[in-house]
């Protein structure tokens, strides 16, 4: 009969279990100096050897010949223990014994002198789910424990288990296990079994893992029964995760922006069977990797996924800032928590795609971090301000000649960006002497019109009874003025509403970004002053220089 792999490949000794060296070193010295406890709480995830390394102490302090502190697995006990002919040594689940009559039949027969080893033993796994009552009768026994009886306790939920509990066990905490460990032992159980496993099918079945060896070694056994060479390609179409090559492509349009292709890349997905609930969930979880790569490139690998190979991240990540993926995270995050009430999931998917191709139109905090952010990026790396006036046109720039192509070739859904074709430009002709520079700020009206532009941006980051005054244009009007939008406010119920620090300072962030360079909102008791065309005419262009220092250093990038 077959049996799997996670079961055959059991550790039989201490020495024999991954990633966990902290805990079985000081059981070993504790077995082969004789100093027990009668009581161990062995904590962790899923996987990682806690009901492994009980099963061993088991067999070590009842062992005839140890080996430092090992089990010989070869005398009575040993061979008896591994097979259950030794019924001193009880392996319990909490999960369906969590009854107090059950604790109690426990309590009782553990009082009675083991019939074949040293050592009754009881391992409790999943203690967690005892009932408050199964505790209590569980507590009589571990205070005034006889010399024969040990307890080892196991759990996935410390936080579920009494303190009265915790305080008389000497606790254990197992840790996840590093996928370079998990790959190691796979290689290790693949050679021995004649699997053709390679190395980049062993690095992403360690990832999927996610720290439990177990696990690991299930999915190994679930690929290997399709036979043939296990590579990266074979895991994937064995796991059924070849789609996620679907979810990169989904997020390719995505930084790029391309709204219209996002949108039938997710009218394919979900044509074909895709889940909405799914498709964002994995999303989420490429966009997460994404940002641990970004915020953390060296400590953050054990932290990954698993399910994208390193070209695909580099090629994804390469032009998405920290907070922008932030804010797709989060964006991500609200849509799925919003899905199990939503009456069509199909159109809040559709919404959330948008908004996630232009962050323009998300108007969370988020949002606007991430505007800030590609502004301070292209200021960082030289790129020109958005033109603010109305003046000649600039002689056009000869495009430079495309450097030649020395990179190998992106993936296949990594679509090229688009480049311009060169075309020969004429000379430029000279601005008529009579046409002033006017900026638009300082035009006739110009300001209305930018407050007006302002205030549908303003909607989703104020709350209803502030943001409503400001949309009374009978009393309330705001102008640019240069860099300062003046925000004028007829009556003084609305003037004491709109001057507030917190206020002015969250319209003067959003106006800054409108505008494309740092503004200052304040505000003023009264009415808008006309603004004359002989007056806006005399206003002269800023200099661009200047300008561009100004921008740099009210966003806090520093400029030489």
């Amino acid at each position: 009969m077959y049996q799997a792999l996670y079961r055959k490949w059991r550790p039989q000794k201490f020495e024999d279990v991954v990633g966990q060296s902290h805990i079985t070193q000081t059981l070993k010295t504790q077995v082969e100096s004789g100093r027990l406890s009668h009581a161990y709480l062995f904590t962790g995830t899923r996987g990682t050897g806690k009901t492994t390394c009980a099963k061993i102490l088991a067999k070590a302090v009842n062992c005839l010949n140890p080996n430092q502190g090992d089990p010989c697995n070869e005398c009575a006990a040993c061979r008896g223990i591994d097979d259950g002919s030794i019924l001193d040594v009880v392996e319990l689940d909490a999960a369906s014994n969590n009854g107090v009559d059950q604790v109690r039949a426990l309590r009782d027969e553990a009082v009675y002198s083991p019939a074949a080893v040293r050592k009754r033993v009881y391992i409790v796994d999943e203690v967690h789910m005892l009932s408050v009552a199964a505790f209590n009768a569980l507590l009589k026994i571990l205070e005034e424990p006889p010399e024969h009886l040990m307890f080892i306790l196991a759990t996935t939920e410390l936080h579920k288990v009494p303190a009265t509990i915790l305080s008389r066990c000497q606790r254990f905490s197992f840790q996840r296990i590093t996928p370079p460990d998990i790959q190691g032992r796979l290689s290790q159980v693949a050679a021995a079994e004649g699997i053709d496993l390679t190395e980049d099918g062993a690095a992403l079945l360690a990832r999927l893992a996610d720290g439990a060896l177990r696990d690991g070694l299930s999915l190994l056994d679930q690929c290997a029964a399709a036979g043939g060479k296990i590579d990266r390609e074979a895991v994937l179409d064995a796991l059924g995760l070849a789609g996620n090559l679907r979810t990169a492509h989904l997020m390719n349009h995505i930084r790029r922006g391309n709204t219209a292709e996002a949108l039938e890349e997710f009218s394919q997905l979900y044509a074909a069977g895709k889940g909405i609930p799914g498709l964002l969930s994995e999303l989420s979880g490429l966009v997460r990797d994404l940002l641990i790569r970004k915020t953390a490139p060296r400590g953050g690998a054990g932290l990954m996924g698993g399910g994208y190979d390193e070209e695909t991240l580099n090629t994804l990540g390469k032009t998405l800032t920290p907070q922008r993926l932030i804010q797709m995270l989060r964006l991500l995050q609200d849509t799925q928590a919003a899905l199990r009430t939503s009456t069509s999931q199909r159109t809040d998917a559709e919404l959330c795609l948008i908004r996630l191709c232009d962050e323009s139109l998300d108007t969370s905090p988020e949002g606007l971090s991430a505007r800030i952010a590609r502004l301070e990026a292209a200021l960082t790396g030289g790129a020109p301000l958005p033109t603010l006036s109305v003046s000649a046109p600039e002689p056009p720039v000869q495009a430079a000649p495309a450097a030649p192509q020395t990179l190998a070739d992106p993936p296949p859904w990594d679509d090229p960006e688009p480049r311009a074709a060169a075309k020969p430009q004429p000379k430029p002709q000279p601005a008529p002497a009579a046409r002033s520079q006017t900026p638009i700020s300082a035009a006739p009206g110009s300001g209305d019109l930018f407050w007006k532009g302002l205030l549908p941006t303003l909607k989703g980051q104020l709350k209803p009874w502030i943001y409503m005054p400001l949309t009374d244009s009978a009393n309330v009007n705001g102008r640019l003025e240069n860099d300062t939008l003046v925000i004028y406010a007829a009556d003084l119920f609305a003037y004491n509403t709109i001057n507030k620090p917190d206020l002015l300072q969250i319209i003067g962030r959003t106006a800054s970004v409108k505008a494309g360079r740092p503004v200052q909102a304040v505000a003023k008791r009264g009415t808008p002053p006309a603004v004359s065309a002989g007056a806006a005419g005399s206003v002269s262009q800023p200099d661009p220089f200047d300008q561009l220092l100004e921008t740099g250093r009210a966003l806090g990038v520093k400029i030489d």
